[in-house]
């Protein structure tokens, strides 16, 4: 067959046009209304504060609003980039963010695959349970049992005195090599059993027949989680971890602000603690959201970085 033959019989080929009916509108009303407030909302606490960047490049003044200030141009931008403070945020932000970002999504991949692995139903509802309750906890709370267990008469420390491996008690927030790992502990404690939920959701649709294919082949319970659990929840695993990239510099704020002091505020204080503290406290709005820009650009180029990797080496990707 000529390609001027394939070529005319493609021509002729005419795609039917789908219609939607009014009747099909009214037997879809309820979602169409419920997209419609979630559009909605998007536009009116998404979309619409984006104006507010404006302010990130002129001289922000209340009085004279949003439209009347004096425009500077990147002059906020070279302020924020000249502030040795903003760049030790930087870095702080960044580091915790990578450290917290490791911990917590390694430990809920092996929470969950070893929660899998409890053969009593029971047994493996009270644990999933437990590990659930420090994520609705506030972090005020938490900070609150941080505080009581690593004072200098915490339970920490008298552990550590017990078993003679320290000889007098540490203060533990006032050494800022401990702020960086207790962070990491706090956030690893409190949203493990929480961010494992979505991993026990894609083990239990793996294919029982592949771990019984396994059995049969010899394969035991450590090979099982090598060849079928960690393959079968890869996807999950890749999209997640993209996502999470992106929220790198969303290190925290409550924490760092509940746990920060005068001695650890080398190492404690993040983007958003000095957002707070240069652009609100200080009524510099316009330094504040500069600051909050730089965070936002680099959170999206962050996300389309590691989506490159991932499409290069063939893995799942968000776009």
């Amino acid at each position: 067959m000529s390609n001027k033959f394939k070529n005319k019989s493609k021509a002729n080929i005419i795609e039917p046009k789908t219609k939607i009916s009014w009747k099909e509108i009214k037997q879809q009303k309820v979602l169409l209304i419920w997209s419609a407030v979630i559009v909605v909302y998007g536009v009116i606490f998404y979309y619409l504060p984006l104006a507010g960047w404006l302010m990130a490049f002129q001289n922000y003044k209340p009085k004279d609003g949003l439209w009347h200030s004096q425009f500077i141009g990147f002059a906020k931008f070279q302020q924020l980039f000249s502030d040795i403070t903003f760049i030790r945020t930087i870095r702080n932000t960044l580091a915790m963010g990578v450290i917290n970002l490791i911990a917590t999504f390694i430990t809920a991949i092996v929470f969950a695959i070893l929660l899998n692995e409890i053969a009593s139903k029971g047994g493996k509802k009270v644990v999933q349970t437990i590990s659930y309750l420090p994520h609705f906890l506030s972090w005020i709370i938490v900070t609150g049992i941080l505080h009581d267990a690593l004072s200098g008469s915490g339970i920490i420390n008298e552990v550590l005195l017990k078993m003679n491996i320290i000889d007098q008690s540490i203060n533990f927030f006032a050494h800022p090599g401990y702020f960086w790992p207790i962070v990491a502990f706090a956030n690893v404690w409190k949203e493990t059993g929480w961010n494992a939920i979505i991993y026990l959701a894609a083990i239990t649709s793996i294919d029982p027949s592949l771990y019984e294919a396994a059995s049969i082949d010899g394969a035991g319970r450590f090979a099982k989680i090598k060849y079928v659990t960690l393959p079968g929840i890869k996807p999950t695993i890749m999209i997640l971890l993209l996502m999470n990239v992106g929220n790198v510099l969303n290190a925290g704020f409550e924490i760092q602000y509940l746990l920060g002091n005068g001695l650890v505020q080398s190492v404690s204080q993040t983007i958003d603690i000095y957002v707070l503290k240069w652009g609100i406290s200080q009524s510099d709005y316009s330094i504040g959201t500069a600051a909050g820009i730089f965070k936002s650009l680099v959170s999206i180029v962050l996300i389309v970085i590691a989506n490159q990797i991932a499409k290069r080496n063939g893995e799942e990707r968000l776009f």
